[in-house]
């Protein structure tokens, strides 16, 4: 807005009489601006004359579902009804990011009752003002009430009226659960830490892992996680405060500092539920919980704790079970590349190998594939460390080194059990790749996933574990490797042309495939439905090698990785920078993402 436009609307606000917004109001204000039909609005004001209720008008106009008369014609959703209000009165506009809010910090500002009495909401603290969230421009009495006790300046913004109640609830909750919780417990025991001997002063009282704030915080993060579309929740202990992450679309982000003794209750609770010996702190520990979305949705946590300098970390890695209905071109895959995974994957016996490293999304594409797979009349087993998600048309078995029970003596325990299909979690070792070898050897079709930076590599990497040539030729179908790229938010990335650095970039990129350039790109920008990031999700990038007769021929004990992807390329294979680039292309992704995530071509 330019500064004259804000500078009158402000002084425009400054004469209005204190008041709360009303329908008609926003309504004619609406129709001025020629972005709603003067008879449809007043057909609204007066169906709504005789209504009562707290519902704020901005809400009510937002039911109707209208569409400004205004080019592009935008739907009047609240969240823009919310952003014209904030220029029209001359207010910064914010939409509410609860991760990105100190809520411990902000509620100490005013009272619960105070802020909902003006259903206000503190966003921000610094040392010289407070930013206070509002969707009431004229209701300005609290302002003068509240400056001269917390002498600072106050910076007021407009907010959806709806996220101001929703958060209204839940901060001053949470806020109040974690006050009550560590005023419960005291500090907690440094006996865990390497640091314990400056804590052997304090008291050791704990409280309990089912106290009623402890619960509330745990659902709480949890629920947020889920709707933040987190992939993993970190809870990791520091000398003073407990720091939560979530990782986001492979980005790992910082979302809240906790009290130490609060977070050793919020690890111990969620220890019991995913049934871990609570007790035990010194060694790490794996479990599962399986819940439920808000929306009703069952997920499944995999729990996993270290012990740490200054006490028990905990990760808890989040699966969604419908990752395993989606389909291949949801994955990433492209025709091509489907096709050639559908030829491999429909061999009666043989082995298929997926690599890269860890989170490139491997069992993520092993399992739909299994899925997919495991018709009643077929016997599907696989051997995992630890079994990732829970699949019921699996027959799931998980590695235990307290048994002895290693991959190795898993898949040999699973060739009794008649299968058709096994998957193996990870080669690790020659005597698992041994097994896998003998398994494919007498008719069963074994999948399984190696850490090597591309395909041709996983042949060099089967014979350093000491498998003969021969034996890998009479059984591998073939290999993929892969990598995920976060792809471009679909509501708001938009057109750029090839800059000279973007050429340059696509000519490394592609180099020396001398791909054609695309004519445009897509980059991020940023909107509310990805946070403001620009990319929402993930996809795969692949690399898929078959092993046909030809590149079987250069499979010796001095096999030259080079010639083996040399070949493989004039049979088709594209390299994973490729496949970036095609999508790049394709307006999903971007060239930074592909050069981040993606190795030259020319590596193995």
């Amino acid at each position: 807005m330019p500064a004259s436009t804000s500078a009158s609307a402000t002084s425009a606000k400054a004469t209005v009489a204190e008041h709360r917004l009303t329908l008609g109001e926003l309504v004619k204000l609406l129709v001025e601006d020629g972005m709603v039909d003067a008879v449809v609005a007043d057909g609204l004001v007066k169906e709504r004359r005789y209504h009562r209720g707290d519902v704020h008008p901005l809400v009510v106009i937002a039911d109707q579902n209208w569409k400004s008369l205004v080019p592009p014609h935008k739907p009047l959703i609240l969240e823009t009804l919310t952003e014209w209000l904030a220029a029209k009165v001359g207010l910064d506009y914010l939409h509410i990011d609860p991760l990105k809010i100190d809520f411990s910090a902000v509620t100490e500002v005013v009272s619960n009752t105070y802020a909902g009495r003006f259903k206000i909401l503190p966003i921000q603290v610094t040392t010289r003002e407070v930013i206070i969230a509002t969707a009431e421009p004229f209701l300005r009495e609290w302002e003068k009430e509240l400056k001269p006790i917390l002498r600072k300046d106050i910076r007021r913004v407009v907010a959806n009226p709806q996220d101001i109640a929703r958060y209204l609830v839940e901060f001053y909750n949470l806020a109040r659960s974690v006050k009550k919780a560590a005023a419960g417990g005291g500090e907690v025991s440094g006996l865990s830490s390497f640091e314990q001997l400056v804590e052997l002063g304090k008291t050791n009282r704990q409280f309990d892992a089912n106290d009623q704030h402890i619960v509330h915080i745990v659902d709480w993060l949890w629920q947020y996680a889920f709707e933040q579309r987190a992939s993993d929740i970190h809870i990791e202990p520091r000398r003073e405060l407990g720091i939560v992450r979530f990782r986001i679309d492979g980005m790992l982000h910082q979302v809240y500092q906790i009290p130490m003794a609060v977070m050793a209750a919020m690890t111990s609770r969620i220890k019991l539920l995913g049934r871990m010996d609570v007790i035990e702190k010194r060694r790490p520990q794996d479990g599962r919980i399986k819940t439920r979305t808000a929306g009703g949705q069952e997920v499944e946590l995999r729990l996993s704790t270290l012990p740490t300098a200054f006490g028990e970390k905990l990760v808890m890695r989040i699966f969604d079970p419908e990752v395993l209905v989606r389909d291949f071109a949801e994955l990433g895959f492209g025709e091509e590349d489907k096709s050639r995974w559908q030829f491999m994957t429909s061999q009666p016996n043989g082995i298929i190998l997926v690599t890269g490293p860890t989170g490139s999304g491997k069992t993520t594409t092993l399992y739909s594939t299994l899925k997919q797979l495991a018709t009643p009349e077929v016997n599907v087993c696989t051997i995992e460390d630890p079994i990732e998600m829970v699949e019921q048309s699996f027959n799931q078995m998980q590695v235990s080194q307290n048994i002895d029970l290693g991959f190795a003596d898993g898949v040999r325990a699973l060739m009794r059990q008649d299968p058709d299909i096994i998957m193996i979690g990870e080669i690790r070792d020659g005597e698992t790749a041994d097994m896998a070898i003998q398994a494919a050897l007498t008719g069963h079709l074994v999948l399984s996933t190696l850490h090597t930076n591309d395909a041709p590599s996983a042949i060099s990497r089967l014979l350093d574990l000491g498998m003969a040539p021969y034996l890998i030729n009479a059984t591998m179908l073939g290999v993929m490797a892969q990598r995920l790229v976060r792809t471009l938010c679909p509501h708001c990335k938009k057109p750029a042309d090839l800059r000279r650095e973007d050429e340059e970039i696509w000519d490394s990129l592609v180099a020396p495939w001398k791909s054609k350039r695309p004519a445009q790109i897509y980059q991020p920008v940023g909107c509310l439905e990805c946070r403001m990031t620009g990319y929402m999700g993930r996809m795969g990038l692949y690399e898929l090698l078959l092993m046909s007769p030809e590149v079987k021929k250069l499979v010796t004990t001095t096999t030259d990785v080079a010639k083996v992807r040399e070949q493989a390329y004039r049979e088709g294979m594209k390299p994973l920078r490729i496949s970036g680039a095609m999508k790049v292309a394709a307006g999903l992704t971007t060239l930074e993402e592909v050069i981040k995530v993606a190795p030259p071509a020319s590596q193995g």
